[in-house]
């Protein structure tokens, strides 16, 4: 029997990724792994996925010396949710509008999609700007209606969406035969069609880690949190306390995600940890050469019960992810997503992500496979789910001097490169309405309220 640990370190024997498995020369993948750390630091950043990354990142544009700032990770360098996730940079375009409408309101309903929009510019132009070596593929998504109660949904979703404003100008809209005929899925009802992309997640991180620790940022790898508290002198310290020594700091930056939680209880009730799994097969004849899918999908069958797909343009490598919500798996393997050990994939929902496969891509034929065709390999990484679906990105007012950047949604790709750089801005004095970001991301005393007080239904 699993036992339950929301508020608890990362599962200290992880499995490996595909992106893991790809990127084990990163020099800094073990960085002062027996070190201890220093006695004081101005800035503290915990975890060092996209998230801390990025807003290391930010510091340093913003003027922060990197002598004056170290990160902490649990693990290896990156070795989260930003390494673990199925390889998207895909905003949502219109159908999380009316879930968003009925908690946060219409005009914030608007701005989370535009953010997410947003988001797809700025890895772009980020890549661009830096010759990122992340394999960053600009191209379209599709969202494929998988039954007609969905599509009836996505329909809706739309037209509410555009009944609010919302700019749905770079959406195509493909009705069953040209659905199927665009896809390749021969069980398409229709398909909406808009910009996204796909990345190497880890990669991108890497590079990250390498550019801010170039510039004197110190980066402590297997160096878990374990408490903070008040430093005693009665100056405006926090004592950091991990396996290799106490750190005191005047600024605590939490990018921790799922396991936010552990360093601040009172997210505990709003942040559950969710195991989610993907996994990578190398493509048979039908899914090679000229015939490798050129966009990225999510196949739908309900706004809980869906499949994830990009192929890389690389090594033509596809990657399916599952979403935490199939009729179709036993309790068993339902309730094991609420797990946070991610040391092992679970077998029956590997099953059933190939049998899906099959059936939505009749073509794919495993049965005539050749030996090194099919599945390659499967993994499961920690997402952070939220009871209004958003991030808690800002200052926390109980606490003065520490901040917070966490709890994506399995929708990091989609988020944090407008939300990192907002928490850095927060971090440097500057005020909410600089960050860009919509009002309902700020972490507030507020909003804990609020949430103590609703039950708000999921997006995602």
């Amino acid at each position: 029997m699993t036992m339950l640990n929301f508020s608890g370190l990362p599962n200290n024997t992880p499995c490996l990724s595909y992106w893991q498995r790809t990127t084990r020369a990163f020099p800094l993948l073990y960085a002062n792994r027996h070190n201890s750390v220093p006695a004081t630091s101005k800035y503290v950043v915990i975890g060092s996925g996209l998230s801390g990354a990025l807003t290391t990142f930010e510091l340093l544009e913003g003027g922060v010396k990197g002598e004056d700032i170290i990160i902490l990770e649990a693990r290896e360098a990156a070795s989260g949710a930003s390494s673990r996730n199925a390889g998207h940079v895909r905003p949502d375009a219109f159908r999380g509008f009316t879930a968003y409408s009925k908690v946060h309101g219409e005009d914030q309903a608007l701005k989370i999609i535009a953010n997410e929009r947003l988001v797809l510019q700025k890895v772009d132009e980020f890549v661009n700007q830096h010759s990122v070596p992340c394999d960053f593929n600009l191209t379209t998504t599709f969202d494929v209606c998988m039954t007609p109660e969905f599509a009836e949904y996505e329909a809706a979703s739309l037209e509410a969406y555009r009944q609010a404003g919302g700019d749905v100008s770079h959406v195509k809209y493909h009705q069953a035969h040209e659905a199927q005929q665009r896809t390749k899925v021969k069980g398409a009802v229709s398909a909406y069609e808009w910009p996204a992309g796909s990345i190497h997640p880890a990669k991108l991180a890497q590079f990250l880690l390498q550019e801010v620790v170039s510039k004197g940022v110190q980066l402590f790898t297997f160096c878990p949190v374990t408490e903070m508290k008040r430093n005693a002198s009665g100056a405006e310290l926090w004592d950091i306390h991990t396996p290799r020594g106490i750190v005191a700091a005047e600024k605590v930056i939490h990018c921790t995600n799922a396991h936010a939680a552990l360093l601040l209880p009172m997210l505990r009730p709003y942040i559950t940890p969710n195991r989610a799994q993907a996994h990578s097969l190398i493509p048979t004849p039908e899914f090679a050469a000229g015939n490798v899918l050129p966009s990225t999908f999510s196949l739908r069958y309900s706004l809980h019960h869906f499949y994830s797909l990009i192929q890389r343009r690389g090594d033509g490598t596809l990657i399916l992810g599952v979403s935490r919500s199939n009729p179709t798996l036993s309790e068993e393997a339902i309730a094991g997503r609420l797990s946070t050990d991610d040391s092992k994939y679970n077998k029956e929902i590997a099953n059933d992500a190939l049998r899906s496969f099959r059936d939505i891509f009749p073509n794919y034929r495993p049965d005539t496979a050749m030996h090194g065709e099919g599945l390659d390999h499967a993994w499961t990484g920690i997402i952070a789910m939220t009871t209004d679906s958003v991030p808690f990105v800002g200052a926390i007012e109980s606490l003065p001097g520490q901040y917070v950047c966490a709890g994506f949604n399995g929708h990091g790709m989609a988020r944090i490169f407008t939300s990192a750089p907002g928490i850095a801005k927060i971090v440097l004095g500057k005020e909410w309405t600089e960050t860009g970001l919509p009002e309902c991301f700020q972490m507030s005393e507020k909003r804990l309220a609020r949430l103590a007080g609703e039950s708000v239904p999921s997006v995602w």
